[in-house]
């Protein structure tokens, strides 16, 4: 378990030097500083769960500009260190926002009791706050986000095979969400009180891919000092997922059909058979007909986890979903902040003009990667451009009403659809006057098919 780490401010080395060594027999990590400046520098790179503050400080010796310094803490809980005659200071300082106060000279005991309280009590704050922004996450069907055709479609899918047993394989480009969808179908399912446990079959190397999914007992090969629970049984009664399943060597594909035929298996080295009762969902951004042909994966097997198939596409198939996904993004992000985020117009255009190969996680990394350099709570095509030094329009240079606007779209707002369409409607307009009305190249301009543009156009009556 890692050490509770407690920076200690104080200007006289004797009591450093002795309540660092009643602290440190509690089993806290501790770093002292003799001043408040020195105590600002450790704080940026000694990540501190708690500050002990004496609040009559060198070169001032002023309690109120210790009290002013509390900021510079960050936000960790901050106990004032104070002689009797400053008690009235000391409240003082709770009220600018310190935990609490204890007064010199200092019994050991009570130091110990006051400092235990104020970890344990931020300690279960910060996971109180964890919960609640687990909570806000979108869960089930929902978070599979996209206003699309193909993304309502994949939603409905879920909900109507969740609640079955049944098999299911979801196929599509790497980065569409396939883990999404597969946690999905396990809370909606019965199952759902159960585990959800998640193997990725080509992350695991061949030789130990067994050992981790069936187990093993001790002895069973030199290493193998105690039993070891595999994964097959840690999904006992829940949710198994199989990522990239087309990735899972041969030897391996042969003892998994016995296992999805017969519910059994053997723990490597083991002679009493195992029962297992677990929903298996697989994915795979391969073609497993194709590797069947080419002799690479069994076509048993691929019947046996195909059961219901569902199939995802790429971003650039359903680039009206990027606004939507930046909005929920961009939720989790200012959860994780603490500040309210926007995207000024035109970094929303910019986002929504990209080809994004790498998909939803693409996106997604490149919002967190934007969010990270921001200065402020509104990220512009400036702040990418800090990343992204040729970023531009999609394919051509920003327009002069683009970066010139200094209107802020919050994506949170109630008119997100309005807002889109409108985006679209202009950006449609755009590629068919520059493709000279080709629906093809303009299609292909906009990073759509052309089916999805003729839709599009028919849609808004353009």
């Amino acid at each position: 378990m890692a050490q509770n780490k407690i920076l200690l401010v104080d200007d006289e080395p004797a009591f450093r030097e002795l309540a660092s060594r009643w602290l440190s027999n509690q089993s806290y990590h501790v770093e002292t500083a003799g001043s408040l400046e020195d105590a600002c520098d450790k704080i940026a790179s000694f990540d501190a769960d708690l500050v002990l503050l004496d609040l009559s400080m060198p070169p001032h010796f002023d309690p109120q500009v210790t009290i002013d310094a509390l900021p510079k803490f960050e936000g960790r809980p901050v106990i004032i260190i104070t002689g009797h005659a400053d008690r009235e200071l000391a409240l003082k300082a709770i009220e600018m926002g310190a935990w609490d106060f204890i007064a010199k000279p200092i019994d050991p005991d009570m130091l110990a009791v006051v400092v235990r309280r104020a970890i344990t009590k931020t300690k279960l704050e910060r996971e109180l706050t964890q919960l609640k922004s687990a909570s806000q996450q979108p869960r089930g069907a929902a978070a599979y986000i996209g206003h699309s055709q193909s993304a309502q479609k994949v939603r409905a899918l879920i909900e109507r095979i969740a609640p079955t047993d049944v098999r299911v394989l979801v196929t599509g480009p790497s980065g569409t969400g396939k883990e999404v969808i597969s946690r999905a179908l396990h809370d909606l399912s019965q199952r759902a009180t159960k585990p959800f446990v998640s193997v990725h079959c080509g992350a695991i190397p061949a030789e130990l891919l067994e050992s981790e999914l069936f187990g093993y007992v001790k002895g069973a090969f030199t290493g193998a000092e105690k039993d070891k629970v595999g994964l097959l049984s840690l999904a006992d009664g829940g949710t198994l997922f199989l990522d990239e399943i087309g990735e899972m060597p041969l030897a391996m594909q042969v003892k998994l059909l016995r296992v999805l035929q017969e519910g059994t298996f053997f723990p490597v080295g083991g002679r009493e058979q195992k029962h297992i009762d677990t929903r298996v969902v697989s994915a795979t951004n391969a073609d497993l007909m194709e590797k069947v042909r080419e002799g690479n994966f069994r076509e048993d097997l691929y019947y046996r986890i195909k059961g219901v198939n569902i199939e995802t596409q790429s971003l650039s198939e359903r680039l009206e979903d990027v606004p939507v996904l930046l909005q929920s993004f961009l939720s989790g992000l200012q959860r994780q902040h603490g500040k309210s985020l926007q995207l000024s117009p035109d970094a929303v255009q910019w986002f929504r003009e990209q080809a994004w190969p790498g998909n939803v996680r693409e996106l997604k990394n490149t919002l967190d990667s934007v969010a990270s350099i921001c200065p402020t709570g509104r990220i512009t095509l400036e702040d990418i451009k800090l990343l992204y030094p040729n970023a531009s329009m999609g394919r051509q240079a920003p327009s002069e009403s683009s970066t010139q606007s200094n209107e802020v779209l919050p994506l949170s707002n109630a008119t997100l659809d309005e807002q889109v369409k409108a985006l679209e409607i202009r950006l449609i307009d755009k590629a068919l006057s520059q493709q000279q009305g080709n629906r093809t190249q303009a299609a292909k301009q906009l990073g759509i098919s052309r089916q999805g543009l003729i839709k599009k156009i028919e849609r808004y009556g353009l």
